[in-house]
C-alpha cells in the first residue's frame, strides 16, 4: 500500500532536515491552497473567491454568494425565485449556519432556537431495511425524520426544542496545570409529533467551515484510497478507512468525502441535502419536502415552486451555489517562517498528527472548475474515517461509518477561525472551545498523539498552537 511508504517518506525528511538544518518553511507552504489561496486576515477571510478567477467568474461568484447569503420565505410569496421555506426547516439562509461561511456553534442557553448546530436522527437498522440503508445510509427516526428541525412555517408544528448542557471536568498536564473540558448533554424537548422510537439515536453536529470544498472535490479518488490503511499494516495504530456512500446523481455506491462522517460524494449532493434538510426546499436532486407520513399538516402545505412539477431551488439557483461553494478560497498562512510556528509543525510530526491530519495533497487535472485543477493544496486531512474513541463517539452509524468513527477534519484555515465568527467552536458537536481542548478530545487511533500532547511543556504546547494558528 502506498500510505505507509507516504508516511514513512515525509517522517524521515523531517527527521533528516531537524538533524541537519534549523527548520525552515517549505517553498510556496503559505499557500494552503495553491494558486487560489487569498491573503484575507479580517472577518471576511473566509468569503473570498478563488484567487485565479478571471473577472467574469467572480460575477459567477457572486451571484451564487446572493443565494447563500439571503433568506428564503415561506410560500406563496412576491419573491418568488426564493419562496418554498419549509414548511419545516432549521433556518431561512445558509450564511446563518456557516457564519461568514466559518464554523457554527452549540446554541447558547437562553437562546431561542439551535440556529447552527443540527442534530440527526436514526434508528437500528432492521432485516428489511437494506434498501434504506444502501440509499441513505441510516434508517431514519419513523416520525421525524432523519433531521429534527426546530422551526416550521404557519400552519406546521416546530418537531422540537434543541438545548445542550454541560459536565466540566479538568484534564491533568505533565507539567502540573490543567485545563478543562466540558461534555456536552443533547436535551429535546417541546416534541412537536409525539414521542420518538424507543431506541432513536442522535448526534449534534455544528455547521463547519466552507473553505477549500471545490479542492477536496477535485482530489482524486486514488489519491484518497492510497492513503487508507484499513487493517493497519504497518502497524502504527492507525487505520483510515474510506467510507462508501450513495450518490443521488449517478445512482451508485461512490467514495464519500464530505460531512463529519465523510457521508457525501460530492459538494452538488452536500448543497442539495442542506437546502432540503436545513430549509425545507426541494431540488432536482431532492424533488421532494422533508416531510414524514406523520407530519400531515406539513404534507399539504403549499410548494414553493411557481410551475408544476418545478423544485423550489431551480436548476440555475442550484448551479450558482454550486460554483459559489467550490470556489470558496482558502487563506494563506501566516508567520511561516516564524521560528516558534515551525517548532509546532515539528511537534505536530513528533505527536504523529500528520498521519491522520495529511499536510499535503495534489488536485486532478479533470477538476469540475479549471480554477482548482493541478494544485498542489496543504489541506491536513486525508478525508478517511478514523476511530476516535469512545470520548467522542455519537454512537450513530453513517454508510460504512462506526459511532466512533469521523472523517478527519481539514485543518486549513483554523487559525482564522474565531476571526471569522469569534462564537466558534470545534469538533462536530462544538464541544470544545479552544483547539488545546480539541486536541485532548482525540481518543483512540490518536491516544499516542494525545498523549504526547499531555507530555508536552507549556512551551511545547504554544509552539504547537502557535503551527496550528498559523494554518
Amino acid at each position: 500500500m502506498l500510505r505507509p511508504l507516504f508516511v514513512s517518506l515525509f517522517a524521515a525528511l523531517l527527521s533528516a532536515c531537524s538533524a541537519e538544518t534549523p527548520p525552515s518553511a517549505e517553498p510556496g507552504e503559505a499557500l494552503s491552497g495553491g494558486a487560489t489561496s487569498v491573503f484575507k486576515q479580517d472577518a471576511n477571510a473566509y468569503s473570498m473567491p478563488s484567487a485565479n478567477l478571471s473577472p467574469s467568474r467572480r460575477l459567477d461568484f457572486s451571484v451564487g454568494n446572493s443565494f447563500f447569503r439571503n433568506p428564503w420565505v415561506i410560500a406563496p410569496a412576491s419573491t418568488t425565485t426564493r419562496d418554498g421555506l419549509g414548511p419545516l426547516f432549521n433556518t431561512n439562509a445558509c450564511q446563518n449556519c456557516h457564519i461568514k461561511d466559518g464554523r457554527g456553534h452549540p446554541p447558547a442557553a437562553v437562546a431561542a432556537h439551535a440556529v447552527s448546530m443540527l442534530v440527526r436522527l436514526s434508528i437500528p437498522a432492521r432485516a428489511g431495511d437494506e434498501q434504506t440503508l444502501r440509499r441513505l445510509g441510516v434508517v431514519p427516526e419513523p416520525v421525524y425524520g432523519g433531521q429534527l428541525q426546530d422551526l416550521a412555517v404557519p400552519g406546521a408544528a416546530p418537531e422540537g426544542r434543541v438545548r445542550v448542557g454541560y459536565e466540566h471536568f479538568a484534564v491533568p498536564l505533565a507539567d502540573g496545570s490543567q485545563i478543562e473540558l466540558r461534555k456536552p448533554r443533547l436535551l429535546i424537548s417541546e416534541l412537536g409529533y409525539g414521542p420518538m422510537h424507543p431506541q432513536v439515536m442522535t448526534s449534534a453536529r455544528i455547521a463547519p467551515a466552507m473553505i477549500g470544498l471545490g479542492l477536496l472535490e477535485a482530489v482524486d479518488e486514488q489519491t484518497i484510497l492510497a492513503l487508507a490503511d484499513p487493517d493497519d499494516r504497518d502497524g502504527d495504530g492507525i487505520s483510515g478507512r474510506p467510507n462508501r456512500v450513495w450518490d443521488d446523481a449517478a445512482q451508485r455506491e461512490v467514495l464519500g468525502r464530505f460531512g463529519w462522517k465523510a457521508g457525501q460524494p460530492s459538494v452538488d449532493q452536500q448543497n442539495a441535502h442542506a437546502f432540503a434538510n436545513d430549509m425545507g426546499l426541494t431540488s432536482p436532486l431532492l424533488p421532494h419536502d422533508d416531510c414524514t407520513p406523520a407530519q400531515t399538516a406539513c404534507r399539504q402545505l403549499p410548494h414553493g415552486a411557481d410551475t408544476e412539477g418545478a423544485q423550489e431551488v431551480s436548476e440555475a439557483i442550484r448551479n450558482s451555489v454550486l460554483f459559489y461553494t467550490r470556489n470558496l478560497a482558502v487563506p494563506a498562512r501566516r508567520r511561516v517562517d516564524d521560528a516558534q510556528v515551525l517548532a509546532g509543525r515539528q511537534l505536530f510530526q513528533q505527536a504523529g498528527c500528520h498521519k491522520c491530519h495529511v499536510p499535503s495533497l495534489i488536485t486532478s487535472a479533470d477538476a469540475a472548475e479549471p480554477e482548482l485543477a493541478n494544485q498542489l493544496i496543504r489541506p491536513y486531512t486525508d478525508l478517511l474515517l478514523h476511530d476516535m474513541g469512545e470520548g467522542l463517539a455519537d454512537g450513530r452509524p453513517e454508510f460504512l461509518a462506526s459511532g466512533s468513527e469521523w472523517r478527519t477534519a481539514p485543518l486549513w484555515g483554523i487559525g482564522l477561525a474565531q476571526v471569522v465568527n469569534p462564537q466558534a467552536t470545534f469538533l462536530h458537536d462544538g464541544r470544545a472551545r479552544t483547539l488545546l481542548e480539541a486536541v485532548l478530545w482525540h481518543g483512540g487511533e490518536a491516544h499516542a498523539a494525545r498523549q504526547q500532547v499531555l507530555s508536552f511543556d507549556a512551551e511545547q504546547r504554544a509552539a504547537l498552537l502557535a503551527f496550528l494558528d498559523s494554518l
